[in-house]
């Protein structure tokens, strides 16, 4: 299991300007075919790009809150 915390992916204030660079990170933390966790500090925006970016990567993406807990975004896992 890969546990990405999207706060790592960017100093202070996430920009929208660095998009790119930030779901290149995200792909590269997550490598091929594995469970991921998303968690941390982030924008909506950055958190719905990266799992959009992480589809057809990840088996599984989860999304792990200190209200909600796990929150399961999607599994591909056949068992």
């Amino acid at each position: 299991m890969k546990i990405i915390d999207l706060s790592t992916l960017y100093s202070d204030i996430a920009k929208l300007s660095e998009l790119d660079d930030y779901v290149r990170k995200a792909k590269e933390l997550a490598g091929e075919g594995g469970e991921v966790v998303l968690t941390g500090a982030g924008p909506v925006w950055l958190y719905l790009k990266i799992a959009h970016a992480l589809h057809g990567k990840a088996k599984r993406l989860i999304y792990r809150s200190p209200v909600a807990g796990d929150v399961v975004i999607f599994d591909h896992n056949p068992y």
